[in-house]
């Protein structure tokens, strides 16, 4: 898992070296953007840090490639892995913070299509399940990471929760709400992509309400199996696989990565580590494998 984590740093520094990030259209056209319709506390931040890059653009870029090159690098050699991923969540929080606007949670309904909560809080998430801890004993990564059982329960049910709720906000569950959407995303996309989007986008044509309420029961059986036993947390995974996937491909266009504005892949890659960290190991056995908080209350009663 730290391989993977290490290696989705190391594609966001390689990102942050792309030719137009070293121009105007970084601060203006990515930073600034990600304030508005948020409140002052939040869009302020974000002000002043897209008028800070803007103003010192090559230097501030190349470092903020750099760091996250070291990230990714240091989180993969055995070595510097605490330091890296201690640093990781650091680097992650402050990004959220002055790059992202909190994934615009603040702004408005934002769907898991978009990104929410935003890739770099997910990266976050991963580093502190990847803390290791000697003898800690879990049924699986998260579980096994400082969170413990009960911490980590709560964090997929809540993740996954939060999906199903803004899913059925009424702004995304409008009859065009998800085809706009998915149509919107195909500025600056490839032909074959945006042959994609027209594809998705007509098949969502006048049906956002029906598969806004769809998703958001898949999204709700998919945070309440973290609580059953490993015979149906295993599928339920594996969904939140296929749910990540469907959610890079059709909502986020591979996370813009072929437009060359790309800072990172988004939130479906990360959403697929996340599942894999819940991936229950075999030092659990079949007959005790209630994994999260359903097995930790069952011990202390």
């Amino acid at each position: 898992m730290t391989w993977a984590l290490g290696g989705l740093w190391l594609l966001d520094g390689l990102l942050q070296l792309q030719p137009s990030m070293f121009t105007s259209d970084f601060p203006k056209e990515i930073l600034r953007p990600a304030g508005d319709g948020s409140p002052l506390w939040v869009s302020a931040p974000v002000a002043w840090s897209s008028a800070l890059v803007e103003h010192h653009l090559v230097v501030l870029n190349a470092l903020f490639a750099l760091t996250q090159l070291a990230l990714g690098v240091g989180i993969v050699a055995r070595r510097t892995r605490k330091v890296a991923l201690l640093a990781s969540i650091g680097w992650a929080v402050l990004v959220w913070w002055l790059g992202e606007g909190f994934g615009a949670m603040f702004a408005g309904p934002v769907s898991p299509l978009m990104g929410l909560p935003g890739a770099v809080a997910l990266y976050a998430l991963v580093a502190a399940f990847a803390w290791p801890v000697e003898g800690s004993g879990g049924w699986s990564v998260a579980s096994a990471s400082p969170l413990r059982s009960v911490g980590a329960a709560a964090v997929w049910m809540s993740l996954w929760g939060l999906f199903a709720v803004e899913t059925l906000m009424p702004a995304n569950r409008t009859s065009s709400g998800l085809h706009d959407m998915v149509a919107g995303m195909a500025a600056g996309e490839p032909r074959w992509l945006q042959s994609l989007d027209r594809l998705g986008a007509g098949v969502l044509d006048g049906r956002g309400a029906q598969a806004s309420i769809a998703l958001a029961v898949v999204f709700a059986v998919v945070a309440l199996a973290v609580l059953a036993p490993r015979r149906l947390l295993k599928p339920a995974l594996v969904m939140a696989v296929a749910l990540a996937a469907l959610i890079w491909v059709v909502g986020q266009d591979f996370g813009g990565l072929a437009t060359g504005h790309a800072t990172d892949p988004n939130s479906g890659p990360l959403l697929a580590l996340l599942a894999w960290c819940y991936w229950p190991g075999s030092q659990s056995s079949d007959a005790d494998a209630r994994p999260a908080s359903l097995h930790a209350a069952s011990a202390a009663a």
